[in-house]
């Protein structure tokens, strides 16, 4: 009884997302409130994007904290994709989502614009504080960063891009935005043309620099504390066009000419390449003939692969147009499913011809692809198996973690609060009651760190996050920017 209490009042709530990673509040604002409750009027929450917004978080929790012990899981070290690959275009693609449907009513435009401004310099301010390098959580409990070394970009950089170009287009266009969808396949399609469009041109501009733009010889120096190769220059030559290696790409080009090299992700995972790594594809000692750009930094959320991500944002945008004009479960599902599993075989075709190959780093074509595509299959199973189906209690901690995305992701994703636990330590550091629990609980009962790190992070983060994030969901508590 009280699960079926708790699907229809979840059904009558006013909107149909809650986006906190992209700054779509548990509350939200007034225009997002009076645009939720028309759709509510039509239309019950669909909780699938709850569901998928917190697998979302999950995989990454997962990834980041299990994946030094679980290679297979870790980011790809340069061309193909695995499961850390995909948190980040599925994070895009429901930001696209929420944008549709936020901005699915608009009374004043330079009060949306404000607003989109607002929680764009929001995720920038966040983003620089969890990624630019002034936090070092979890372990290293100092704090502060070296203006001359700060990273600028990062995951909620990316994201606030992202969502700033495509939310800017979507109120821009706000006066054509029909009332109703014509019959055929290409209606929805023509009817948000100016979305697809601008979409075409972030595609244009990135294809265009990544195999046009020339990238000439560059070399950096390595500073690494007690590392034997602290204070060395290397040289990297290129002096070629259209390469999509790891030494001589635009997308890195472009990055150190725009930020400078000081100001890039120092640790990329190309380290564990065949190229560097000795125990490839896992983390190991460099291999003696290791290439010089095995120690280089490389942003692999930069200025020129984030052009692409937004076409990540683009799809999300048009299956969030899909959630609004189509009203019937099939007919959501007959335009998700096809969209989906024809993004998804492009971006197969074009990775195993060689064409483009899947690349999370560069953001290449074949991954935007690929990656979209999964997520609006994804997004397809879990509306068919919770909206149609109502089979929603086993994925209800998915949903409690989606509503409070932004709460998970900081607390949990980028460790803040197990920081705050060690930073109540006996006698060492290394001596609290995260390691604690980490070495006698988990590792020492199952005599295997591999397995003890994979239970620990399975059972005391995602499992106690998904019960916090319960807890606050039935004392209406959403953390929103």
């Amino acid at each position: 009884m009280e699960a079926k209490k708790e699907i229809e009042v979840a059904r009558e709530r006013d909107a149909e997302v809650v986006l906190q990673v992209a700054g779509e509040g548990g509350n939200g604002g007034k225009e997002e409130e009076r645009a939720a409750t028309d759709v509510s009027s039509r239309s019950r929450r669909v909780a699938a994007l709850d569901a998928f917004r917190g697998l979302t978080i999950v995989m990454m929790i997962l990834v980041d904290d299990a994946g030094g012990a679980y290679e297979q899981i870790d980011h790809s070290p340069w061309n193909g994709c695995t499961l850390a690959d995909f948190v980040m275009p599925f994070f895009l693609f429901i930001v696209g989502v929420a944008i549709a449907l936020a901005l699915k009513r608009i009374t004043q435009v330079s009060a949306a614009v404000k607003k989109i401004v607002i929680r764009t310099l929001k995720l920038l301010f966040w983003g620089l504080i969890l990624q630019g390098g002034y936090s070092h959580a979890p372990d290293d409990l100092s704090y502060g960063v070296d203006m001359k070394k700060i990273r600028w970009c990062g995951i909620l950089q990316r994201i606030a891009l992202v969502y700033l170009l495509v939310a800017l287009v979507e109120v821009a266009t706000t006066k054509i935005h029909p009332t109703t969808i014509g019959s055929g396949p290409f209606a929805m399609f023509n009817a948000y043309r100016w979305q697809w469009i601008f979409g075409c041109v972030a595609f244009v501009v990135y294809m265009a620099t990544t195999y046009a733009l020339y990238v000439p010889d560059w070399s950096f120096v390595f500073h690494r504390e007690g590392d034997v190769n602290d204070g060395k220059r290397f040289v990297v030559n290129c002096g070629v066009r259209g390469h999509l290696d790891p030494a001589c790409n635009a997308v890195g080009y472009v990055d150190r000419a725009v930020w400078g090299i000081n100001h890039l992700y120092t640790q990329p995972v190309w380290i564990r390449s065949k190229d560097c790594s000795q125990s490839s594809p896992g983390m190991g000692p460099l291999k003696e003939d290791a290439a010089s750009w095995c120690l280089a930094p490389f942003e692999p959320e930069g200025l020129l692969s984030s052009i692409s991500a937004i076409l990540s944002g683009t799809v999300g945008v048009h299956c969030g147009h899909v959630l609004i004009h189509l009203k019937g479960h099939s007919e959501r599902l007959k335009h998700w499913l096809p969209m989906g599993f024809g993004l998804l075989i492009c971006g197969i075709i074009l990775h195993f011809t060689n064409a483009i190959p899947l690349n999370k780093q560069l953001y290449s074509f074949s991954y935007a692809c690929f990656t979209a595509g999964s997520a609006g299959i994804v997004l397809s199973a879990f509306y068919a198996m919770i909206d149609v189906w109502g089979i929603r209690t086993p994925f209800l901690w998915l949903e409690w973690i989606g509503m409070n995305a932004m709460l998970v992701f900081v607390m949990a994703a980028q460790a803040i609060f197990p920081a705050f636990v060690n930073g109540w330590y006996y006698e060492t550091p290394d001596n609290s009651l995260v390691h604690w629990i980490q070495r006698h609980v988990f590792v020492k009962v199952w005599h295997s760190e591999r397995l003890g790190i994979l239970l620990y992070v399975l059972f005391a983060e995602i499992v106690f996050w998904a019960v916090v994030a319960g807890i606050l969901h039935k004392l209406g508590l959403y953390w929103k920017l």
